[in-house]
């Protein structure tokens, strides 16, 4: 499933946008200000970034720049009608394509499919581990869950990467307390229900599923 962020400070456009887009299969993560959207960009992965210029906090001028000083990810940039100065700055700080307001969703879906079918398949950031909206970074240790950071501790932070390295496969206590603790020996596997009960809560997700008489998995 394809990722794209919608960066909008028009609630009724962002939240048509993102109907639209959801309604065609992708998943989608909408901001309302360039600033946040940064910090989204710069904890998950995107496959294309639809942006307005004129925003709050950030413009599309800066984001764009910014972007492009760490990923070469399509943009989108909105624009408003006859904007022809704002269209050629766009491109010259290195968006792909621009769409005029007030615009045709059909039109949008169109322009946003030709640009994936452009740009080559990027390889996945080997330190980013995503499982629907939880996402990990292995090089950071940070951790976010519906786009805000959460706080784990070391050990459920390493148990937390295991199941995310390994979505549908099952760990019992055992090989979850040997592989976050590196125990060559069993002490207490009730320590490891604590462990999943923490991480239910802070990451308020249904994704870490219990699997009767055998141990715990983290769901697609």
């Amino acid at each position: 499933m394809k990722h794209i962020l919608v960066v909008e400070d028009d609630a009724n456009i962002r939240d048509v946008t993102y109907a639209f887009l959801v309604d065609e299969g992708y998943q989608v993560t909408a901001s309302e200000n360039g600033m946040e959207a940064f910090g989204f960009f710069e904890n998950q992965t995107f496959d294309l970034i639809i942006m307005d210029i004129m925003m709050p906090k950030m413009d599309g001028y800066t984001l764009c720049e910014l972007i492009r000083t760490k990923s070469d990810t399509p943009i989108l940039m909105l624009t408003a009608l006859g904007e022809e100065d704002s269209e050629l700055k766009g491109f010259e700080l290195g968006a792909d394509d621009y769409i005029q307001k007030p615009f045709s969703y059909k039109v949008l879906i169109k322009r946003v499919e030709a640009l994936l079918r452009r740009v080559p398949a990027k390889q996945e950031s080997p330190h980013l581990l995503q499982v629907s909206d939880i996402v990990l970074n292995t090089e950071t240790f940070q951790v976010t869950a519906r786009n805000l950071p959460v706080e784990l501790t070391r050990k459920e932070f390493d148990i937390l990467r295991l199941l995310m390295q390994n979505p549908g496969r099952v760990f019992t206590r055992e090989m979850l307390l040997e592989q976050a603790w590196d125990y060559e020996y069993i002490v207490d596997t009730k320590i490891i229900n604590t462990h999943i009960k923490n991480l239910r809560k802070k990451l308020a997700t249904d994704k870490i599923q219990t699997v009767r008489g055998a141990g715990y998995k983290m769901d697609y």
